[in-house]
């Protein structure tokens, strides 16, 4: 596993652990009877994005894309 691939990696596991986040926030939000989104859930899922966004350029950087 090449440098690159190993950091892709990394984000990756951070991607899924941002998305579990947002996961329980928005269980936590309709436990307490809220009727909208957190605030804090698509701030969670725009730095997911973006987290996947970096590991894929890394991937295919790695690959010589």
């Amino acid at each position: 596993m090449s440098d690159l691939d190993g950091l892709a990696e990394q984000l990756a596991n951070i991607a899924e652990q941002l998305d579990e986040m947002a996961f329980d926030q928005l269980r936590e939000a309709v436990a307490a009877g809220a009727m909208e989104r957190p605030t804090t859930d698509k701030r969670l899922m725009q730095a997911r994005r973006a987290i996947e966004k970096a590991a894929h350029l890394l991937r295919s950087m790695d690959q010589g894309l």
